[in-house]
């Protein structure tokens, strides 16, 4: 009995300290992971400067960056089970990536030139002051290798995305689809570009949204937007017709997990629509959601963004007048209860859709009013329109205290390689 009263504690010592040395160096391999991220960071940061020197634009402004014709000198083969796609017998080389240069991808709606090259010359200026970041690109994916070996795991991608939707990454490699990849509308640049917030989006699912494809368009632009948000992020959806009910009967913002995310996507997928169009009763849904969220203190505490989008004039319910004073009094009551700045962006769909209240309360709120024509490309030019409001938010993210804002999300699926994920 004496040796096993001596040896319990000895066994319970011995694990909670082999526990606390995996919690240190776990800790440590964040820490690298955080530091990683600035020190890129800063990397960007330093070639920024040389954009508009000839010598920068005279050595790239004219190449191909095509990321399906592209060619890489030095390609080996992706190691099965690892990044590589699971097809084949598995012996032969299913995927490939170069790990000597780094690559350009860029969306197909902004490859306008010859070959699917970039016209605009703020992309090409892009472009080419991040191909001065090369070198460092090089040299870290070999001190990765290095440092993952240690764990028995290989280092994926580096990349870099601008605000343009410009890409680069190391390894490169080239991609199932051609220009199909905008980093814009990835959860990671999101996240990185805006921080937490609260977001409420108020979808107008009238009877008029029936016509022209309206609401398959509100449908996937609604849904871009949720496969934006993070972790960090707290999310509803308030649907108004002649009346307004909030999707899959939320009380309060819920937090954008990929649970919840993909059992709000369902719910906007089942929108139908009917009736009449009642403004103040979108808003009154809204702003009750975000009060309760806020007594019970389950808000991100950050940013609040409400994004409305309508197809039509208000035809019933209170007017114009009354709904401007709605968000108004509102945004005043959640900044003086709450300390919660709250901002309207409004999406204005086609040329019978209100806009003269839609401006208002964006410019009462420091938002954003966005009026989108129904023409051959709307349905992209409304998705792109939605999913940027978070742009707003960038503006000043680095200063004070968070000159090192580092953002973590939940794991997600490589856009190109399904069931692997990163984070």
């Amino acid at each position: 009995m004496a040796r096993s009263k001596w040896i319990l504690p000895a066994v319970l010592i011995a694990v909670d300290a082999a526990t606390l040395e995996q919690e240190i160096e776990f800790k440590a391999v964040l820490e690298r992971m955080e530091s990683d991220v600035l020190a890129l960071r800063d990397e960007i940061e330093r070639v920024y400067q040389y954009r508009c020197d000839l010598s920068t634009l005279d050595d790239c402004g004219y190449n191909n960056y095509n990321d399906c014709s592209s060619t890489y000198p030095i390609e080996e083969c992706i190691v099965q089970n690892d990044y590589a796609l699971q097809c084949g017998d598995g012996k032969a080389c299913t995927a490939s990536w170069d790990k000597s240069q780094s690559e350009i991808s860029i969306p197909a709606s902004l490859a306008l030139e010859t070959g699917g090259n970039p016209s605009d010359p703020e992309i090409i200026e892009s472009v080419c002051y991040t191909k001065l970041a090369e070198p460092y690109l090089v040299e870290k994916l070999e001190r990765d290798t290095d440092f993952w070996a240690n764990y028995n795991v290989t280092p994926s991608w580096t990349y870099f995305g601008a605000h343009n939707g410009m890409f680069r990454q190391i390894p490169a490699s080239h991609r199932e689809e051609c220009g199909s990849y905008d980093p814009r509308r990835r959860p990671w640049f999101v996240a990185a570009s805006s921080g937490p917030k609260d977001v409420v989006l108020i979808l107008d699912v009238s009877g008029s949204m029936s016509d022209y494809g309206r609401l398959s368009i509100m449908k996937d632009a609604a849904i871009t937007v949720i496969d934006t948000l993070s972790v960090a992020d707290k999310v509803a959806v308030v649907t108004f017709s002649t009346t307004a009910s909030v999707l899959n009967d939320q009380t309060m913002l819920v937090r954008a997990t990929k649970e919840n995310k993909e059992k709000i996507i369902a719910a906007i997928n089942g929108i139908i629509v009917n009736g009449s169009t009642n403004f103040h009763a979108a808003f009154t849904e809204a702003f009750n959601l975000l009060s309760l969220t806020f007594e019970n203190e389950s808000t991100t505490g950050c940013n609040v963004a409400v994004l409305f989008m309508t197809d039509g004039q208000l035809t019933t319910g209170p007017g114009p007048q009354e709904v401007i004073e709605l968000v108004n009094r509102k945004a005043e009551e959640f900044q003086t209860d709450f300390g919660r700045k709250s901002t309207v962006f409004s999406f204005s769909l086609g040329k019978d859709a209100d806009e003269v209240v839609s401006k208002t309360i964006a410019c009462n709120t420091n938002g954003i009013w966005v009026p989108i024509e129904e023409n051959k490309g709307f349905a992209n030019d409304m998705t792109t329109a939605m999913s940027s409001y978070y742009k707003l938010y960038a503006l000043g993210l680095g200063d004070g205290g968070n000159k090192d804002f580092v953002a973590w999300v939940e794991p997600y699926e490589f856009a190109d390689m399904k069931n692997k994920t990163g984070t």
